[in-house]
């Protein structure tokens, strides 16, 4: 139960600051915030270790500074990609 609860903040605190840092609206409440951490946890966690080792595993980060630092990294290629895939489906 105390792992669920050190995702859900940390998915708080990378998705609420991944949505500051990055420019426009993003909308969604509180749960897609949450989400969009989570989402970056595992997207970040995946690319570090992709980086470092050079395999391709599905991972996430920690709960520590390192590892929220990467899961706004993470937030923020999340963000991205869904504004590159909306922006293709409504034209």
């Amino acid at each position: 139960m105390n792992n669920i609860l050190a995702w859900v903040i940390l998915g708080l605190i990378a998705g609420a600051i991944a949505k500051a840092i990055y420019p426009g609206y993003q909308g969604g409440g509180i749960l897609a915030t949450i989400l969009l951490g989570i989402v970056g946890a595992f997207v970040g966690g995946t690319l570090a270790t992709f980086l470092s080792t050079g395999s391709l595993q599905l991972t996430a980060t920690t709960f520590s500074l390192p590892g929220l630092f990467v899961a706004v990294l993470g937030a923020l290629v999340a963000i991205w990609l869904w504004h590159m895939i909306n922006r293709r489906a409504y034209r």
